[in-house]
């Protein structure tokens, strides 16, 4: 429930309305999980499926066949997977009482519920960062790259270097050819920021080439990928009470070179998938409820969702660390 940090003078009606020291609406226009791992609708709140490696569907086999003897055949395997979605919620009490007697300062339901569905859909975004960015499932050469040079060196970094071994790397891992480069804005900035990029830009024809004018877009054309989604929201990881701990969501070392899936079909390769149910009327953006809590004489504002966030192929991806 809403409380004050010190005691309240008078309060200007004309001048009614609180300045939020931070925008929880913008935070969440920097959140990119479910593009990085899109959303695929379940009709169970778990299940299983089956997973057919890669090595299954490229084999060569001979196929010529001699007059009277029979056609080559084949046999593949697949492997049993599975998806455990879990509930995720969060209710913010709005006692009537302190409603009333803050009004003049700000609409305590809508705070409230501005702050259920940052804390629901934050929370998405660090478990999918924490699945992607994560150094103990991509480990080995073949999986991940420390860069030579991080990329705040602005002069003698090479990121589209680093990022071309990386979509070879990729390849020769599962034949996919990556689509999308993920990163934080911070390491967004400074790689817009490097004298290889700026340099590749004029090369290609443009005279007025401002760091502040790049956008993810001609970042991806420079890489050579469809698009390079920039992670620009920010989370707080210091306990209640004390001075903030600000940092981004994905970590600003780390840049992800994969193939993510573009349909809801299963079939479709790519890094993974957010498996959502919605039987129980979750909705992946959070679905917003209230009710009256009598004990409290109040409204009780919930948001929640049913998600399970999961790793399908980790060969569509390869991690680069050390870039800042």
């Amino acid at each position: 429930m809403p409380a004050p940090s010190s005691s309240l003078s008078t309060q200007r009606p004309d001048l009614s309305g609180s300045f939020m020291e931070f925008d929880l609406a913008m935070n969440a226009q920097g959140y990119i999980a479910t593009q990085v791992l899109p959303v695929m609708e379940v009709a169970k709140a778990s299940g299983n499926f089956g997973r057919i490696p890669v090595e299954q569907l490229l084999q060569q086999p001979d196929t010529a066949r001699a007059p009277g003897t029979g056609y080559a055949r084949g046999k593949w395997k697949f492997t049993p997977d599975t998806y455990l979605t879990k509930e995720h919620g969060w209710e913010e009490p709005v006692d009537d009482n302190e409603a009333q007697m803050y009004a003049d300062y700000f609409d305590a339901e809508q705070v409230s519920a501005m702050r259920a569905y940052s804390i629901i859909l934050g929370n998405l975004e660090r478990r999918v960062a924490a699945a992607v960015f994560n150094t103990s499932t991509w480990t080995g050469a073949s999986l991940t790259t420390a860069v030579g040079t991080p990329w705040s060196t602005a002069a003698s970094a090479t990121p589209m270097a680093d990022v071309a071994a990386a979509v070879n790397k990729v390849y020769t891992n599962s034949g996919l050819w990556p689509n999308t480069v993920i990163m934080s804005r911070q390491l967004f900035r400074e790689a817009r920021e490097c004298a290889e990029i700026i340099d590749r830009l004029k090369y290609n024809g443009l005279t007025d080439v401002k760091p502040a004018n790049m956008t993810a877009q001609i970042l991806a054309q420079v890489f050579d990928v469809e698009r390079v989604l920039v992670a620009g929201s920010t989370k707080n990881s210091a306990n209640e009470g004390q001075t903030a701990s600000l940092a981004s969501n994905w970590d600003a070392t780390m840049c992800m070179v994969c193939r993510t899936v573009t349909m809801n079909d299963i079939r479709e390769p790519g890094l993974g998938r957010v498996f959502h149910w919605s039987e129980d009327g979750s909705q992946i953006g959070g679905t917003a409820e209230t009710y009256r809590d009598e004990t409290v004489r109040g409204n009780v504002v919930r948001v929640r969702h049913q998600t399970a966030e999961k790793i399908l192929l980790t060969e569509a991806g390869h991690l680069l660390t050390s870039c800042s």
